[in-house]
């Protein structure tokens, strides 16, 4: 039977591609010039640190726009509230968010099963399968998918015949 995934997935690649752009524009930028500043990947998390407030702004603005440049959706993107010490030092975290939470499984299964379309769902952990009789009714649930906002970016993969 005809069947396809649907998960919410993004390109490791892709974030270090963006953190490494990001890093070239605050060796280059003047207003950084002799400050402490960095920005740090470690796995699904980008560690932004400054001098101060003003500073972590920018920061979080360039890590953004470069995130948003190689099309990374920023609905994949949860940007924590920037840490400021008393001493003036700041610090944020902006995690990158990697498979599908159970509640939004949940929405996008029901939403499809709403649709009236002769396929089933199934939750399988972080992801779902989608599976039918008729290419014809998994495609229609595709497009259906893309056309509605949900919460977080999905994809479509391992479509199957």
């Amino acid at each position: 039977m005809p069947s396809f995934d649907i998960v919410s997935r993004v390109d490791s690649m892709e974030i270090e591609n963006a953190v490494n752009q990001a890093k070239k524009e605050l060796a280059n930028r003047f207003d950084f010039k002799g400050s402490p500043a960095e920005i740090v990947l470690e796995k699904n998390e980008i560690r932004l640190t400054a001098q101060d407030a003003f500073k972590i702004r920018a920061l979080d603005e360039i890590m953004i726009g470069k995130l948003a440049k190689r099309s990374i959706s920023l609905k994949s993107v949860e940007k924590k509230d920037p840490e400021i010490s008393p001493l003036g030092h700041a610090r944020q975290v902006i995690k990158i968010k990697q498979g599908l939470e159970s509640n939004v499984a949940k929405e996008v299964s029901a939403f499809i099963r709403d649709l009236k379309l002769k396929v089933t769902v199934q939750i399988q952990g972080d992801e779902l399968r989608v599976t039918g009789k008729s290419r014809d009714d998994l495609q229609s649930a595709i497009t259906a998918v893309r056309g509605h906002d949900f919460p977080v970016a999905l994809s479509f993969v391992n479509f199957r015949d």
